[in-house]
């Protein structure tokens, strides 16, 4: 058996950045959709503040993959 080396981890880590960020983003999205469903007059207030959100979501992800890019 091949020892896994600190490239696999780095790989390991960046596919596991990856899944949050689609999973936080998909959690962000729906409760922002049930939140529009429930309160429509809200509707562009909340959309501005799920955009901020998911950006926020992405730009963590970004960060952990490209940090566990650089460890390869």
């Amino acid at each position: 058996m091949e020892e896994v080396g600190i490239q696999g981890i780095a790989a390991i880590g960046a596919g596991l950045a990856a899944i949050g960020a689609g999973i936080g983003i998909g959690r962000v999205g729906g409760s922002a959709l049930e939140a529009m469903a429930r309160q429509p007059e809200l509707a562009g207030k909340i959309q501005t503040v799920m955009l901020i959100a998911a950006a926020l979501v992405e730009g963590a992800a970004l960060f952990a993959i490209v940090v566990a890019m650089l460890q390869g």
